[in-house]
């Protein structure tokens, strides 16, 4: 074959001229329908990425404004506190005890103690002061060198007789 022939025929595929004429056409329509869908996604993309910015900028713009001025009342210096009477079930008397229900403490008694200091100087004391410091006592003698001393309870129960 020759180069000329060879070229016309590429020219012939390339332009078209010997396939059908409403190949041609369909393929007319398919590119510009291709064409168009990638432009409207190309203007819908700018559009999002216009209102994604505009919604950030407009919370943040929002976010950072001071509180608007609502009505809030002002806090008083002060606090009201309201009372009112106890009734008298609430209220606690005291009254004085009758005659017969009065307790008298006992008289103190003195305590006896000795220090180390004075341990040197230690006495013993005879049957009439232990009787003195122990206050109503008796003094039971059990033999010659041993005593027992037996505290008088005039206020206590009394002992069964043997």
């Amino acid at each position: 074959m020759n180069d000329s022939q060879d070229q016309e025929k590429l020219l012939n595929d390339v332009l078209g001229e010997e396939t059908a004429p409403g190949f041609r056409e369909a393929l007319l329509h398919q590119t510009l329908r291709l064409a168009r869908r990638r432009r409207r996604f190309r203007q819908v993309r700018k559009a999002g990425l216009g209102l994604v910015a505009l919604a950030i900028l407009a919370f943040g713009v929002l976010r950072n404004l001071p509180p608007g001025s609502k009505s809030v009342e002002p806090r008083k210096p002060y606090l009201l506190v309201r009372t009112q009477p106890l009734s008298e079930s609430a209220i606690v008397r005291s009254r004085a005890l009758a005659p017969g229900r009065l307790v008298a403490s006992s008289p103190t008694r003195n305590v006896v103690s000795t220090t180390a200091e004075a341990a040197n100087e230690l006495r013993e004391l005879t049957d009439d002061e232990l009787l003195l410091l122990a206050g109503p006592a008796v003094l039971v003698r059990q033999g010659p060198h041993s005593a027992e001393l037996v505290f008088v309870n005039s206020a206590g129960p009394e002992r069964p007789e043997r």
